[in-house]
């Protein structure tokens, strides 16, 4: 993959999921690689499994259908963002220093795991009802971290904005686009990406000294 190794979302599955076979990492990132590239809709089964240097088979001895692999990744990769969300909002300083970190990480994570990234925002749409009231409520659960810290830099009077869920829901915006844009050969890094959207928001969001 161009992005964080699959493998290395799994340990933020809610749950505490083990590993996998490593057979079932191979399906997951030749899926992730063909839902990004053909969108869900278009990949069939035998092109996921066929790109895994498996027989289209093998595929469901590991997963009952393709959906089951597009719900896999999209709940492993909103888990790993929430973690990193809940870490920023967590940390030491005050709603400007988290909100910071929080853009930094939240905009270099989808400027690293593009690839993934694309996949589980975008491809929303396609999961079954079921799977997809999981990662809304992940998606919720992410939007309230940043919400609470714009609303405490609010009462703090070093953030000013209208309305603190639209607000969210903008700087959440802005880190997730990166996945759809960015590529290896974009001239910043996703360091350097995610320090000048950090200045960015903090306009946005009207911080104060």
């Amino acid at each position: 993959m161009t992005s964080t190794p699959i493998a290395d979302l799994w340990t933020t599955l809610p749950g505490g999921a083990g590993p996998r076979p490593e057979a079932a990492y191979r399906l997951l990132a030749a899926a992730v690689e063909a839902f990004a590239e053909r969108g869900y809709h278009a990949t069939t089964t035998r092109d996921i499994a066929t790109a895994a240097g498996m027989s289209p088979a093998a595929l469901y001895i590991h997963y009952p259908s393709k959906a089951a692999l597009l719900a896999e990744i999209s709940r492993a990769g909103h888990a790993a963002t929430l973690e990193l969300v809940r870490a920023a909002a967590g940390a030491e300083g005050g709603p400007v220093e988290r909100m910071r970190r929080l853009v930094e990480d939240f905009t270099s994570w989808h400027a690293q795991g593009r690839t993934v990234g694309r996949v589980v925002n975008y491809e929303l749409h396609a999961l079954p009802a079921e799977d997809y009231a999981v990662v809304a409520g992940l998606r919720l659960d992410i939007e309230r971290e940043v919400s609470g810290i714009i609303a405490d830099g609010l009462a703090a009077g070093l953030f000013e904005v209208a309305e603190v869920k639209t607000a969210a829901r903008a700087v959440t915006s802005l880190g997730i686009d990166v996945s759809r844009w960015y590529t290896g050969r974009s001239s910043e890094s996703p360091q350097e990406l995610g320090r000048r959207y950090g200045e960015l928001v903090l306009r946005m969001l009207g911080a104060r000294p």
